[in-house]
């Protein structure tokens, strides 16, 4: 069993503690309702208007004939979801994977082999003498190219600027552009109206207009093109997503915000190697936002919510934490989001918040740290053994604390900003850069120096407004210790 290993005290003040229940993605459903309400309207719909109501309400026809089914039969509860079928083989899979893989390279080689093709030819446009003649002869090579691998591609593999390409498309107007008139070959009102209704049919009600196109022509019609279809259903606001499709939540940005210690803490879990392939050790840390004080660490065999409840226990007691002072945050992970530590965190009455999901920079203070002890010159590639990483944790964690300096709190140690010595130790500083000053003012071409600020907020995912005007709102850096000094 492992040991938290904590480190001391000062108060503070957030707010509630609540267990957050997530929203799951979820496919789209119908009540009974809904089905008996668009059948009603599809029976009233003359020729042409239902297909009208199927795209508008992003149904298909199939939608209607299951449902006349059900209101036969007198149950309209809605489709019971079928479980899915059994998982593709896996072979087949990298098989198509790998012939994806040798198209997306065969494409590049056939780039790759006209771009040089251009360039032997641009080459030879470089030996003339006129510079005017050969800039544009090159120009006019990477428009060339351009229609082959693009125009980026293009301006870089025959050292052309994009501007002067684009300048040469677009030459700048000498009057301001007159009011567009309706295009003489757009279509009249009648033929929209008649390619709606062929795209609404019974026929094509369905399809996409690409089918449709694409059937007509095979038939040796055209009406229009397909972006002209597009463009009709969408004055018409029947353009809409029928695929029973998984639409995922929005989850709120956590935003979290420390004015003094002991408000706000984030916590997560690392894996420190073992002697063997496989074999890993645990390190759970808890940080305080403002100070990057670590108020708790542990090392051990597994990852456990019972752990985690120990640490955070013990960091909170030794701490002194009060009732309602302390939020803490953490990611997504199995301990962080057990059911029984939030238990333990309701009963204390501490706010929790989470990262959003498949989001890792939502916990950037704690992943810094991280960092900072994988990259100190004592971590070790491995550990032989649970107590060399505890003895390994015992040194480095009261180097951490107390003698790290953090750019982020004004060049201080967390133990110095965590229990209050900053503003003494700031004296001190600004005594002995006026002594400099005093001594060598020409030195100081800006001034009389200063030691650096203390933030006066940190924040975990700024608002917008903090970051269009920090100095304004007196907002903090917030690049956590990736940017520190080691």
């Amino acid at each position: 069993m492992s040991h938290p290993s904590v480190l001391s005290k000062s108060p503070s003040d957030p707010d509630r503690a609540d267990s957050e229940v997530l929203a799951k993605p979820e496919r789209r459903r119908f009540t009974a309702t809904y089905k008996l309400r668009i059948l009603q309207e599809a029976e009233q719909c003359a020729n042409g208007e239902l297909g009208a109501l199927l795209r508008r309400e992003g149904l298909y026809s199939s939608h209607l004939s299951t449902w006349r089914r059900q209101r036969e039969a007198g149950r309209m509860n809605g489709l019971t979801p079928r479980r899915r079928g059994p998982k593709p083989d896996l072979q087949a899979a990298e098989l198509a994977q790998l012939r994806r893989e040798n198209e997306r390279l065969k494409r590049k080689l056939q780039q790759a082999e006209v771009i040089i093709d251009a360039q032997k030819k641009a080459c030879a446009t470089l030996r003339r003498d006129a510079r005017r003649e050969r800039e544009s002869d090159m120009i006019q090579s990477a428009e060339d190219l351009a229609l082959a691998v693009g125009v980026s591609a293009a301006c870089r593999a025959l050292r052309v600027a994009r501007s002067g390409l684009y300048r040469r498309r677009h030459p700048h107007a000498t009057s301001l552009p007159r009011p567009r008139p309706p295009p003489a070959r757009a279509l009249s009102p009648v033929e929209r109206a008649q390619v709606r209704d062929v795209l609404n049919s019974p026929r094509f009600e369905d399809c996409a207009p690409q089918p449709v196109y694409a059937t007509l022509l095979d038939e040796g019609t055209y009406l229009c093109s397909i972006s002209s279809l597009y463009r009709i259903l969408r004055q018409n606001s029947e353009i809409r997503e029928r695929r029973n499709q998984l639409r995922h939540p929005t989850f709120a940005t956590p935003r979290l915000m420390a004015t003094a210690p002991n408000q706000v803490w984030t916590w997560d879990i690392t894996k420190l190697r073992g002697p063997v392939t496989w074999s890993v050790y645990y390190l759970y840390v808890l940080l305080d936002l403002y100070s990057r004080f670590v108020v708790g660490w542990l090392i051990a065999q597994q990852e456990s919510a019972q752990l985690a409840q120990a640490l955070i226990a013990e960091s909170c007691a030794r701490q002194g934490i009060l009732r309602g002072q302390l939020t803490v945050h953490a990611d997504r992970g199995g301990p962080m989001t057990a059911k029984s530590l939030a238990l333990l965190l309701a009963d204390l009455e501490v706010n929790v918040s989470h990262s959003r999901p498949r989001t890792s920079n939502d916990n950037p203070f704690s992943e810094a740290q991280f960092k900072t002890a994988k990259y100190h010159p004592s971590y070790p590639d491995f550990f032989d053994s649970l107590p060399e990483a505890r003895t390994w944790g015992r040194h480095f964690f009261p180097w951490y604390n107390f003698e790290h300096r953090h750019v982020g709190v004004g060049l201080l140690t967390s133990a110095t900003v965590h229990f209050g010595w900053a503003p003494c130790l700031r004296e001190k500083r600004e005594l002995v850069l006026s002594h400099a000053y005093q001594a060598y003012p020409e030195r100081f071409v800006r001034g009389r120096p200063t030691p650096p600020e203390l933030p006066v907020a940190v924040w975990i995912n700024p608002p917008p407004e903090v970051l269009a005007f920090p100095l304004a709102l007196e907002a903090p850096m917030t690049l956590a210790e990736s940017h520190e000094l080691h």
